[in-house]
């Protein structure tokens, strides 16, 4: 049986030798170990074989009978021992190519979810927050996290801002060749609870501003553009202009919902410079966008 075990200790000659002997004593065997240096004390993260019949209480106990505070074990499969190294370049190299995977994959680099728990241990779980662009990102477990894996997590998201931003440019660099759809400038057109971009006279992109479902003040937002007119920043525009609308229909956040898969949503949000709040939950990504600042839209 394999555990994942973290715990801290003081940060005195001899603490780590105490937990080996104990866990030698007892027959388990440390078959991983990473430290996380703190000023007072030292966060270590242990891969432990136990034999069989052994819970997560009696890893606690072990190690808390041998010095260590704060023990936090969870079980684990061997994918645990892959070295620490070699996953952070795995999951550098899937978030190069799909940056909008960013959330999923820091969420198991970081042994956390990315999705709040919803059976009452949310209040119990830590939060690192990780900025992409102006979009917050949330990943949360039971164990908190150190200032080693905080400084780990932002480097990880400031790569993907800095992917995502040079992707934008390329969008708006000039391309040769003949374009799909033409070089007309969009006119925004505000109508009840829904913005259109209209160019000679058609409709090219639509926001809707959906009535509240579940939650008071948040708006479900749906957003759609021609694909002869995308990456042409209509979807940006439009995004904004639905979260204006929704201000004046009285919003305090909008919600957009869409594949995990889709790689325009970040960007979008981020050429937008709207703050908002994302996360992925099995194949499906959510953003929220606080709207309550924003000036009102004419209708």
């Amino acid at each position: 049986m394999l555990w994942r075990v973290r715990t801290s200790l003081p940060d005195r000659p001899g603490a780590l030798a105490q937990i080996a002997a104990s866990c030698g004593a007892a027959g388990v065997n440390i078959l991983g170990l990473q430290i996380f240096p703190g000023i007072e004390s030292v966060t270590d993260e242990l891969v432990l074989r136990t034999p069989e019949g052994w819970d997560d209480d009696r890893v606690v106990e072990l190690l808390e009978g041998a010095g260590g505070l704060a023990v936090v074990a969870m079980r684990c499969a061997e994918a645990a021992l892959t070295d620490q190294p070699t996953r952070y370049v795995q999951a550098a190299r899937t978030i190069l190519t799909q940056p909008m995977s960013f959330p999923e994959v820091v969420a198991r680099l970081f042994d956390a979810e990315a999705d709040p728990a919803d059976d009452g241990r949310a209040h119990r779980q830590d939060v690192m927050e990780m900025v992409v662009g102006d979009v917050q990102v949330q990943v949360r477990r039971t164990a908190p996290f150190t200032a080693t894996e905080h400084a780990r997590g932002t480097a990880m998201a400031d790569l993907v801002s800095d992917v995502l931003e040079r992707a934008r440019e390329s969008a708006h660099a000039p391309h040769l060749g003949r374009r799909v759809g033409g070089g007309a400038t969009p006119e925004y057109v505000a109508d009840g609870d829904s913005v259109s971009a209209i160019i000679d006279g058609v409709a090219v992109g639509l926001a809707v501003v959906r009535p509240e479902a579940e939650e008071p003040g948040v708006r479900p937002v749906t957003l759609r553009v021609d694909p002869a007119w995308q990456r042409r920043g209509i979807g940006t525009r439009l995004l904004v202009d639905a979260a204006r609308l929704a201000t004046t229909l009285g919003a305090d956040e909008v919600v957009l919902t869409t594949r995990s898969d889709n790689q325009a949503v970040l960007p979008m949000v981020m050429a937008a410079g709207l703050r908002g709040r994302i996360r992925m939950a099995a194949d499906t990504l959510v953003v929220r966008v606080p709207v309550r600042d924003l000036k009102p839209l004419p209708v």
